[in-house]
């Protein structure tokens, strides 16, 4: 993983200030991780910050709008991890037990369809 400076998060996103960054790090929209010189981003920080950005400046989400879309998007991304994670998981069981699985899950779907 890169380590990145706050400056270079400054250079790398359009309309974004320091001040402007800490201020989003207050509000826990970006989440750096702290070095012995102080914070320190990564690509993905950079990635979130041109996403509030985008998310404050180009759609004009006020404060609370935008802490309600990005937790709902830091809980999708946290889904889709989990579901990879099931899904390696899965491909590690013996074949009689992924199809044994595959018609639990088939049945599960048709009763909540009301197809029982």
């Amino acid at each position: 993983m890169t380590v990145i400076d706050e400056e270079r998060v400054v250079v790398e996103v359009k309309g974004l200030t320091v001040e402007r960054l800490h201020a989003w790090v207050r509000r826990g929209w970006v989440r750096p991780t702290l070095g012995e010189a102080g914070p320190v981003y990564c690509e993905l920080d950079i990635a979130r910050c041109e996403l509030v950005r985008q998310l404050r400046d180009d759609m004009d989400l006020d404060r609370d709008t935008l802490s309600l879309v990005l937790s709902l998007t830091d809980q999708i991304y946290g889904l889709r991890r989990e579901l990879r994670r099931t899904l390696r998981a899965i491909e590690q069981l013996p074949g009689e037990h992924r199809q044994l699985l595959a018609d639990r899950l088939r049945a599960a779907e048709n009763i909540l369809d009301g197809d029982h």
